[in-house]
């Protein structure tokens, strides 16, 4: 398993009125220094997600980094692909029986929005923890309702896993997710929806380090 690094953690997203890709994402976050990739491909078919992740697992290669690659919800695309890890939700198959199917040497993530799912996610394997949504957020309308701060704190308070907080979070925000104790941020819309998508990730990669400095 690669060494886990997550301050700055872009999840993919296709806009089609701003005329932009999974892949065109996949670019700016490499070539501004993202540490951490997850293909979310919502209302894709198997066949498409596992040709896009096998692109964008030779985009992370080619371009000489050390980002991780997770692969959203499908665990049969991430081992396919070979990605470096999975990311599952509440929903989706329970962490114990993922950890049985990818063994040691994949990275498991797992959302979580109370302290519970936070305890019976790191006893049945999971790495690390996506929790949220710390606020409001555009991409998942039908998300539960925000926890935030003092809901990421809680959570921060009762597990010693790595937190990587989502939902909302920018450049305006970022300081008081980092101030209650994420080690790093999941970002859609604040680099999806920004005019040059390239600039976005470079001031959030500036932020997570001036944020993570101090520690």
């Amino acid at each position: 398993m690669r060494e886990m690094n997550l301050g700055l953690y872009i999840i993919t997203h296709a806009d089609t009125e701003l005329g932009r890709s999974h892949l065109d994402v996949v670019r700016a976050a490499l070539e501004g220094g993202a540490d951490a990739l997850q293909l979310r491909g919502k209302g894709l078919g198997g066949r498409e997600m596992y040709h896009l992740a096998l692109q964008i697992g030779a985009a992370v290669s080619e371009a000489g980094s050390r980002c991780l690659f997770f692969v959203n919800d499908r665990i049969d695309v991430a081992q396919a692909a070979d990605a470096d890890g999975i990311h599952l939700g509440q929903e989706d198959l329970p962490a114990a029986g993922a950890r049985e199917l990818v063994g040691g040497n994949m990275i498991l993530g797992i959302s979580a929005t109370t302290t519970d799912e936070a305890e019976e996610a790191r006893a049945d394997g999971a790495d690390y923890l996506g929790v949220g949504p710390v606020f409001a957020t555009p991409t998942k309308p039908d998300a539960v309702a925000p926890i935030g701060i003092a809901g990421l704190q809680r959570i921060r308070d009762a597990t010693d896993l790595p937190i990587v907080a989502i939902g909302g979070i920018n450049d305006e925000n970022a300081r008081q997710v980092f101030g209650a104790g994420a080690d790093g941020i999941a970002v859609i819309s604040a680099v999806t929806g920004a005019e040059d998508m390239l600039e976005a990730v470079r001031r959030l990669r500036r932020l997570v380090d001036d944020c993570l400095s101090g520690r």
